[in-house]
């Protein structure tokens, strides 16, 4: 392993997911104002899947201005509900209504990696996963964010799917890895064809 790698977020998910595939990194956080990005493109109409994949190569870039040389891994993920993005909730009743919107109906999660190589994107993929929630009562709802507000509130759609949250679906189609926020598999591919992995 020659080249340093660097992953530029604070989601300790990430790190961990990296972590536990042995790719040695470091963590350097990219400060960006991400809602004022989203609503930026959101405004110009892009795309849930090109806003995910602007956030992603804005953090990398930022990174890796500062760090010559190096792999800069950016990520972000977002919630497409039907054209339109969802945000992290700001209150646990926010939460609810989320939740409210979302159950019985499809949503994507789109999961977008930049790689950039002084201060040039250098490889790019955005995953997306498919997923159905389930018609929960109104009751089952309120309690499930009662208990839970502590993790989900910072968590686009009010769910985390490692913990209790994997109980409001009733179907999940695409790679679990983009659930948690990073295209694991295929970052992991790219590193190993470039050799910065071994084979």
């Amino acid at each position: 392993m020659s080249v340093q790698i660097i992953l530029a977020s604070g989601s300790a998910i990430r790190a961990k997911l990296l972590q536990q595939a042995r790719v040695p990194h470091e963590v350097v956080v990219a400060r960006v104002d991400e809602e004022m990005i989203k609503v930026s493109l959101g405004a110009e109409g892009a795309p849930p899947r090109d806003i995910a994949d602007a956030l992603a190569e804005i953090k990398a870039k930022k990174v890796s201005e500062k760090h010559p040389g190096a792999l800069v891994i950016g990520c972000d993920q977002v919630l497409d509900f039907k054209g339109t993005l969802l945000n992290k909730p700001v209150s646990a009743e926010d939460a609810l209504a989320q939740l409210r919107s979302l159950r019985g109906q499809i949503h994507m999660l789109l999961s977008a990696a930049v790689i950039c190589e002084d201060g040039k994107p250098v490889w790019r993929h955005v995953g997306q996963v498919r997923l159905r929630m389930r018609d929960a009562s109104d009751a089952y709802l309120e309690e499930y964010v009662l208990r839970n507000w502590n993790s989900i509130q910072h968590t686009v759609g009010s769910y985390k799917l490692e913990g209790e949250g994997v109980r409001l679906f009733s179907r999940i189609d695409g790679d679990y890895f983009n659930v948690l926020g990073m295209p694991l598999l295929e970052i992991l591919n790219y590193l190993t064809l470039r050799g910065d992995l071994d084979q």
